[in-house]
């Protein structure tokens, strides 16, 4: 939520750079929208099982994953940071370790 309606801030804090070009700043909102849109849609299937419901999961995997490592690359590549750059790559590392167990506990569950 931050990202969409501080999106400077939420960069500075995560970064230690402001988003400068409005371009940016309407790019982060972009961004923002699009992870509030995936958190409802995680919230409205909490009680779905299946493969919709695993298919949820495995995009969650993925954008905590990428999203780990996006903020790594700034921090390790590009000399950015952010007071919370490092425990954001561990909170992302976090959830996608638990997408991965969700995901390998659904499936062996299915098997027969």
């Amino acid at each position: 939520m931050s990202l969409l309606s501080l999106p400077s801030v939420t960069a500075l804090l995560l970064l230690g750079a402001a988003l400068e070009a409005s371009a940016a700043v309407s790019l982060a909102r972009v961004g923002g929208a699009a992870i509030v849109a995936l958190s409802i849609v995680c919230w409205l299937a909490r009680d779905e099982q299946g493969r919709a419901a695993r298919g949820l999961v495995s995009a969650l995997m993925f954008y905590n994953l990428a999203v780990a490592g996006v903020l790594a690359f700034a921090s390790l590549s590009d000399g950015l940071h952010g007071m919370l750059l490092w425990p954001a790559v561990a909170f992302h590392v976090a959830m996608g370790a638990w997408s991965i167990a969700i995901l390998s506990r659904s499936h062996d569950r299915a098997l027969p």
